[in-house]
C-alpha cells in the first residue's frame, strides 16, 4: 500500500530542552509539498554538531528533531521535483545548493544563501514544518533532521547517490567526512611533500588526516590530549603523534620547532578559541595556510594582533569542506565506491535508533569516534 500523499506515523527523538536526553515519541510525517522530498532514514551518524545543539551553544528553536548526517531512500516526492524519485538512494544536504544565490553561481565558494544554519528558522523553506508530535509542531534542524524514521527536506537539500552505496557507511558523507577532508583537499589545497598539524583526532578531525594524505603530505603531524586515539591517526595516514600535555612550552612552539618555523597547513577540528590561535601559531608565519574546522562556541570572540597575518600567513574556515553540496556528494560517494578513501575506520560503534542517548554518552566521554544508529 503506498504512503504517498498521506501522512506517516513513525518514530524520532526530540528533543524538548537543552541539556535534556532525546526522548523517543511516535510524531506524524506530513507529506511533502512542491519542491519537497520525503525521505525513509536508513542510518545515520552521531556529531558533536548535535550535542552543541543540545547543550545550547548552537541555538536553534525548540522542541527540534536533530540529525544531520545521514542516508536514505525517497518514499515520495512533492509537485515539481525532478532531481530525484521514489526508490532513489540518497543523502539530505545540511548545506543546500540552490544553484541561483550568488554562492552557488561562485567557483570557489559553497554556503548557499538558503540555508538555515546561520540565523535557524527550523523550517523548511516555506517556513512551515512537516513534523507533528502530540498535536504540537516540531521543528526542522539545518534542513534535514535525520533522527527520524522519516524526514522531508527541501529539493535543493537532497542528493541522489550510487543506488549500489552502502547507507550505513556513506552517510558520514553528510556531514563529518566531508567537512574534515574537503578541508584539507578543497579550502587548504594541501600540496604534495608539504607538512600538516591536525588539531584533534575526532571523526572530524581524522578526515582531516585522510585528506591529507590523499594529497600526498610528507609529514602529518596529528596533536589531541587523548593518547587513545592516536593508533587510528596513524593507520589513517598521520606520521607522528604529539600531546600538549607531555611538553612545558606551548604547542605551537613545539611544533614551530619540529618543522622549521611551522607547518605549511595546520587544522583546528575542536571548536576551541585557545586551540584555534595554537593551530594559527604553528602554521609558518609567512607561508602557512591555518584552517578552522571546528565549530567555534556561540557569542565569543578572539583577539588576533594582526602582525600575525602581515608576513602571508593565510587563515580561513569553510562549511561542508568548501564543497558544493548537491554537486559533490554523488561524486565523494562514487569515491569511496572506487575505494579512493576508506569511511569504515571511522565508524567505532552502530546502534540501533533507539539507542541515540547512549550514542551520545560514546561521543562525550571521547570512547567514540562516530557512531552510526540505523532504523
Amino acid at each position: 500500500m503506498s504512503t504517498a500523499g498521506k501522512v506517516i506515523k513513525c518514530k524520532a527523538a526530540v528533543l524538548w530542552e537543552t541539556k535534556k536526553p532525546f526522548s523517543i515519541e511516535d510524531i506524524e510525517v506530513a507529506p511533502p509539498k512542491a519542491h519537497e522530498v520525503r525521505i525513509k532514514m536508513v542510518a545515520t551518524g552521531v556529531c558533536r554538531s548535535d550535542d552543541h545543539a543540545i547543550s545550547g551553544s548552537i541555538t536553534t528553536p525548540l522542541p527540534v528533531i536533530l540529525g544531520h548526517e545521514g542516508a536514505g531512500i525517497v518514499e515520495s516526492v512533492g509537485e515539481g521535483v525532478t532531481s530525484v524519485k521514489p526508490g532513489d538512494k540518497v543523502i539530505p544536504l545540511f548545506s543546500p545548493q540552490c544553484g541561483k544565490c550568488r554562492i552557488c553561481k561562485h567557483p570557489e565558494s559553497n554556503f548557499c544563501m538558503k540555508n538555515d544554519l546561520v540565523q535557524p528558522r527550523g523550517t523548511l523553506l516555506d517556513g512551515t514544518s512537516r513534523f507533528t508530535c502530540k498535536g504540537k509542531s516540531i521543528y526542522n534542524f539545518t534542513s534535514t533532521s535525520t533522527f527520524s524514521q522519516y524526514t522531508v527536506v527541501d529539493e535543493i537539500a537532497v542528493a541522489k547517490i550510487d543506488g549500489a552505496s552502502p547507507l550505513d557507511k556513506v552517510c558520514l558523507i553528510g556531514c563529518g567526512f566531508s567537512t574534515g577532508y574537503g578541508s584539507a583537499v578543497k579550502v587548504a589545497k594541501v600540496t604534495p611533500g608539504s607538512t600538516c598539524a591536525v588539531f584533534g583526532l575526532g571523526g572530524v578531525g581524522l578526515s582531516v588526516i585522510i585528506g591529507c594524505k590523499t594529497a600526498g603530505a610528507a609529514r602529518i603531524i596529528a596533536v589531541d590530549i587523548n593518547k587513545d586515539k592516536f593508533a587510528k591517526a596513524k593507520e589513517l595516514g598521520a606520521t607522528e603523534c604529539i600531546n600538549p600535555l607531555d611538553y612545558s612550552k606551548p604547542i605551537h612552539e613545539v611544533l614551530q620547532e619540529m618543522t622549521d618555523g611551522g607547518v605549511d597547513f595546520s587544522f583546528e577540528v575542536i571548536g576551541r578559541l585557545d586551540t584555534m590561535m595554537s593551530s594559527l601559531l604553528s602554521s609558518h608565519a609567512s607561508c602557512g595556510v591555518s584552517v578552522v574546522v571546528g565549530v567555534p562556541p556561540n557569542s565569543q570572540s578572539l583577539s588576533v594582533n594582526p602582525l600575525l597575518l602581515l608576513l602571508g600567513r593565510t587563515w580561513k574556515g569553510a562549511i561542508f569542506g568548501g564543497f558544493k553540496s548537491k554537486d559533490s556528494v554523488p561524486k565523494l560517494v562514487a569515491d569511496f565506491m572506487a575505494k579512493k578513501f576508506p569511511l569504515e575506520p571511522l565508524i567505532t560503534h552502530v546502534l540501533p535508533f533507539e539507542k541515540i542517548n547512549e550514542a551520545f554518552e560514546l561521543l562525550r566521554s571521547g570512547k567514540s569516534i562516530r557512531t552510526v544508529l540505523t532504523f
